[in-house]
């Protein structure tokens, strides 16, 4: 797999920014994901849509790849993340071989990255600030919300 050079990660981190930020505008949680493919290619992109749908298992990394479609292979893929991924999330990605993480933050909530680096999933932590108060604020003002979300 290439490197993948910082100014890369930080423009597709962008994209699941965005996706952080319409969700929060639509009531939800602020988390966003974009899953890119080995050439660079956007596949899907996507927001925890717990709240809007109602549906516990939409995190943001599930609607980025639901939205990507069926790929023959995930090999060579990168899940991009403004929130470390949850252990169901880090599942999806174990489960299908996605290659590599960016993850904008991993201080609000430390989820399981750090088992997927074990696993030979490249991790690329980005520590962004934008991604950090995006999640301090929700928190701070939905903490019961919140709590739900990471199952507290």
């Amino acid at each position: 797999m290439e490197f993948l050079d910082p100014a890369t990660a930080r423009t597709w981190l962008g994209t699941a920014v965005a996706q952080a930020r319409a969700g929060l505008e639509e009531g939800g949680i602020p988390v966003g994901a974009a899953l890119y493919g080995a050439d660079g290619t956007l596949l899907g992109r996507g927001r925890n849509r717990r709240v809007q749908d109602g549906d516990p298992s939409m995190h943001a990394e599930t609607a980025a790849f639901r939205a990507a479609g069926r790929q023959r292979s995930y090999r060579g893929t990168t899940m991009v993340t403004t929130l470390s991924p949850c252990w169901y999330c880090s599942g999806l990605v174990r489960q299908f071989g996605i290659s590599r993480v960016v993850i904008g933050e991993a201080v609000t909530f430390h989820g399981g990255h750090d088992w997927l680096a074990e696993h030979g999933v490249e991790i690329v932590l980005l520590d962004d600030p934008e991604c950090a108060e995006l999640m301090r604020n929700f928190i701070r003002h939905h903490p019961d919300l919140w709590n739900e979300d990471i199952g507290e």
